[in-house]
């Protein structure tokens, strides 16, 4: 442990007691949940920092879309509104999230709402017309005050819960025997190959219960990247010169996988949901051509030409098993 951990650890002990005991009274129902009568599946994580929950969620809509009406329900992180709102695909990601703005523009027939309050979003998505059959809920592991169906946790290869710290020494949320909460737990963002010894390690480390399920999956980028005004292939780039521009946590794959392909390009890095400001927006108006995540195309849309902005879509991939994923959520009712 360094240095710096072990000065925080003391306060790690008290966030974790205090988020410990907050579950206990949850899970004693001194606390009451709110549970619903349809089908409510959760998709989290313990640790802070992208887990890729956003491309597993549109997994999920993709699995479920065309056999029940779906919808999503986001908190809408860092948005500028509050409240409920369901949304068109017309506002501005400020307005509602990036995340929630990236699912409606993508999945234009599915019901995407934001709400800090889920028990609230929930009730007024049941009051929509269509109502929706299965509701998503993005990044809701720690909001107990919703009873969840289905509980999905994400945990990176390169950074497992059971390796890490409770905050502020580590990075978790809360102590790493909340897992046990899960109905299926997901190591995401695993390199194309990994051994079956490493997929032992793993699970013997996450030290699962006896119903879970465990899954191995990776990010797959897409082969084209896209913009307002064309689409070509990631190939194409090597004859353009580009500014890599991203506002994630963590950057380092997809920088990572441009370098793999013989990309050359400047690397613009901003915190995760960054909004730009008006000196920053000046700057990037300056670049021959942008290439930005799909999420953080959504903040730049409006405010970059549509001939010099493109993003790269990235999707959930699993390395094994994906047909038994997909029965899990098919029959979950």
């Amino acid at each position: 442990m360094s240095a710096a951990r072990k000065l925080l650890y003391p306060f790690s002990l008290l966030y974790g007691g205090v988020t410990a005991l907050r579950n206990e009274l949850y899970d004693r129902g001194i606390f009451s949940s709110n549970t619903f009568d349809l089908p409510v599946i959760a998709v989290g994580n313990l640790s802070v920092g992208g887990t890729g929950k956003s491309p597993m969620v549109e997994y999920l809509v993709t699995l479920l879309k065309n056999k029940k009406q779906v919808a999503t329900l986001s908190r809408g992180y860092k948005r500028s509104t509050s409240g409920f709102h369901l949304l068109t695909g017309k506002e501005a990601a400020a307005e509602v999230g990036d995340e929630p703005l990236q699912f409606k523009m993508k999945f234009p027939e599915v019901l995407v709402a934001v709400d800090e309050d889920r028990s609230h979003g929930i009730r007024e998505l049941l009051k929509q017309n269509p109502k929706p059959e299965v509701i998503i809920l993005d990044d809701a592991f720690q909001h107990r005050k919703v009873k969840a169906g289905f509980y999905i946790l994400l945990t990176p290869f390169e950074n497992l819960y059971s390796d890490d710290l409770v905050l502020p020494a580590g990075n978790l949320r809360e102590p790493k025997w909340g897992a046990k909460r899960a109905d299926v737990i997901i190591v995401t963002k695993c390199p194309e190959r990994l051994s079956s010894s490493e997929r032992e390690r793993i699970e013997n480390d996450l030290k699962l219960e006896e119903d879970q399920e465990l899954f191995f999956s990776r990010i797959a980028y897409s082969e084209k990247v896209y913009g307002g005004s064309e689409s070509f292939s990631v190939e194409d780039l090597k004859n353009r010169k580009f500014t890599l521009v991203t506002g994630i946590a963590n950057p380092k794959p997809l920088i990572a996988y441009l370098q793999n392909k013989g990309l050359n390009f400047e690397h613009l890095k901003f915190p995760d949901h960054h909004n730009f400001s008006v000196s920053e927006l000046k700057e990037l108006r300056s670049r021959e051509m942008i290439l930005t995540t799909e999420k953080d195309y959504m903040r730049l849309k409006n405010d970059i030409s549509k001939e010099r902005l493109f993003y790269l879509p990235i999707a959930t991939e699993f390395l094994e098993r994906k047909d038994v994923f997909g029965q899990l959520i098919k029959e979950f009712k």
